[in-house]
């Protein structure tokens, strides 16, 4: 039996593995490649420029690799979407390609978009993460590695979501949410360590008290950030607390304050 329905309209111009099933109404642009395992559902469209790894499922309706919606877009500019291996993306997912990089938009591995998704053009997602329904990146969004993005949050352009961050439901961020942290609100702010997480990710006491040293350091010494920084850097005695002390020291767009 072919792994092709006869429905779906492909272009010889795209690279699928032997092994890729494609399902009903499907449309698959020029200059694709999807490697192998791959499974394209039902009247899902991927669009010129996007590259899949091996093992990812695309469900119905979800569209890769679109034009970003942004005015000032020039069709000319366009950059690709590569995505690694295994992710999973439901029903309406929406990724637009890159634009304004040479490296264009950036999904690592193993990530899982709930339905109705979106991800301007631009953003670079890590490994492991966890993206709720309905939830939007803004361009140029950077996320690190598992992370949970709960239902209807808005991200804005620029942002960086540190490692292990819970992002609460209907959360606006609009600035930096530091490793290991929850943020929370409109606008967010950090409302407390990601505590349930780091247990259930088998972090040590240790390590979560070492965390928790750091965060009291930054936000309630007194300090400023680059003394507190500086202090930290003397007493290092864990890679998670190097993690926050690099989080803070790249961080352009200024980082989310403790609520």
């Amino acid at each position: 039996m072919s792994r092709i329905h006869p429905t779906a309209i492909i272009d010889p111009g795209a690279n699928l593995h032997e092994s890729v099933r494609v399902g009903p109404y499907s449309i698959i642009e020029s200059d694709v490649v999807i490697g192998p395992d791959c499974r394209i559902e039902s009247s899902t469209r991927i669009y010129s420029g996007t590259h899949l790894g091996q093992g990812n499922r695309v469900c119905h309706g979800a569209m890769l690799g679109c034009e970003p919606q942004d005015l000032s877009f020039d069709p000319s500019a366009s950059r690709p979407l590569i995505i690694g291996d295994r992710n999973h993306f439901k029903e309406g997912t929406n990724i637009s390609r890159g634009v304004k990089t040479e490296s264009g938009t950036l999904i690592g591995n193993d990530n899982y978009f709930m339905g109705s998704f979106h991800a301007g053009h631009d953003c670079i997602i890590g490994n492991h993460n966890v993206l709720g329904h309905g939830s939007v990146l803004a361009g140029h969004v950077t996320i690190g590695d598992h992370v949970f993005i709960s239902g209807i949050a808005a991200i804005h352009q620029f942002t960086y979501i540190g490692d292990r961050v819970m992002i609460a439901g209907c959360a606006k961020i609009v600035k930096d949410i530091p490793p290991y942290s929850i943020g929370d609100g409109n606008p967010a702010r950090v409302s407390g360590l990601n505590s349930i997480g780091l247990r259930r990710a088998g972090f040590s006491a240790q390590t979560r008290r070492l965390i928790k040293q750091a965060y009291r350091t930054i936000f309630q010494s007194g300090e400023n950030i680059g003394q507190a920084l500086e202090s930290m850097k003397l007493q290092s005695q864990a890679p998670e607390v190097d993690n926050i002390i690099h989080f803070f020291e790249r961080s352009q767009r200024g980082v989310t304050a403790h609520r």
